[in-house]
């Protein structure tokens, strides 16, 4: 995914400093216990208080650097409000303690929430149990399934307590932040209405994992919805935002560095996944291929426990995208799905 970006930024924030980045603007750095090792929050000044768009993973450690945060880094000011971009448990995760802890209002879209619900509804046996049925007709199979169900409902773990009662943000709503109008942009396919935040006045857009300026969000297919075509939405979201907003904006991603080339970037993303499913194609053109069979042709690493389950919803989802365009068919074989061109 080679493209040319400006980065205007060539330092990272210390943990629990806020570092302005556009007038009113801050940004924080949160560190994650994963391969992907940090979050970017994003602090915006709000008149007599502040919003932060996106919390951190629900850890204590991060609970730490809040408390440090409120207590140093604010101005002796309130938190306010507190916008989540989508339900990942690194952008939710602190959403309910920080409404606990502030009086913050969380603001969220309805998809995000609706399926935040449904997940933390699900105990552990059942979790497993889709878990065990969707990527085991997948290939998954072993100890390789064993290690990734195993893992029970660890999203519930991480995102609790959840906020009572957020309000909901949507496509084309305005929020007035400190008197500047920033308008909501929606994007699909990472996950299901993911908020981006658009300041027309200089171009500042906070792009939540929507836009990210080195990798590819993750484009994973759940068990609840087994046939779904994440690529061609993710794809067309972006599409929507290269050509509604200009290529000078200031991009504010979720992990990363800030950067412009907004267009150039949408653009090596939309060619990674035509790559992609290239790729997937001319493998099934050799011999029928199950999703766990294609994670070699689309992952040149090796992935740990929490790296393979989303490996495993991105070769489904690039499976799906062919089978709806055609190019692709499949076959239940002995209680597998295979995919041949």
């Amino acid at each position: 995914m080679s493209n040319t970006l400006a980065y205007p930024f060539s330092e990272i924030p210390p943990s629990a400093i806020r570092m302005e980045v556009a007038s009113g603007v801050f940004w924080l750095r949160f560190p994650l216990p994963f391969a992907l090792d940090h979050i970017n929050l994003w602090l915006l000044r709000d008149g007599d208080g502040w919003t932060v768009v996106d919390t951190g993973l629900g850890v204590r450690p991060s609970q730490k650097i809040w408390k440090s945060l409120i207590g140093e880094q604010l101005d002796d000011l309130p938190l306010t409000r507190v916008i989540v971009t989508h339900y990942h448990p690194d952008h939710l995760g602190l959403a309910g303690w920080l409404e606990q802890e502030t009086g913050a209002e969380v603001l969220i879209s309805r998809g995000e929430w609706a399926l935040t619900n449904s997940i933390c509804d699900s105990t552990d046996t059942q979790t497993v149990d889709r878990l065990r049925h969707f990527l085991g007709s997948h290939g998954l199979l072993g100890d390789d399934l064993n290690k990734v169900a195993g893992k029970g409902n660890g999203f519930r773990r991480v995102v609790q307590p959840l906020p009572t009662e957020p309000g909901f943000l949507a496509a084309g709503d305005t929020l007035c932040i400190d008197g500047k109008n920033w308008i909501v942009h929606v994007g699909c396919g990472h996950s299901p209405e993911h908020l981006c935040l658009y300041r027309h006045e200089d171009h500042l857009l906070i792009s939540g994992d929507q836009v990210l300026p080195t990798i590819s969000s993750n484009l994973n297919v759940r068990a609840s919805e087994p046939d779904a075509d994440p690529v061609t939405d993710f794809v067309d979201s972006l599409k929507a935002l290269r050509d509604n907003l200009p290529e000078d904006t200031l991009v504010l991603p979720a992990h990363g560095l800030p950067f412009r080339g907004l267009r150039a970037r949408v653009d090596a993303l939309v060619d990674h996944h035509d790559e992609q499913l290239d790729r997937v194609q001319a493998a099934c053109q050799q011999r029928p291929q199950s999703a766990f069979d294609l994670l070699s042709v689309l992952f040149n690493r090796k992935l740990d426990v929490q790296q393979l389950m989303f490996a495993m919803g991105e070769s489904i989802a690039h499976l799906n995208c062919l089978m709806l365009q055609g190019r692709v068919q499949r076959e239940q074989v002995d209680g597998i799905w295979r995919f041949s061109a």
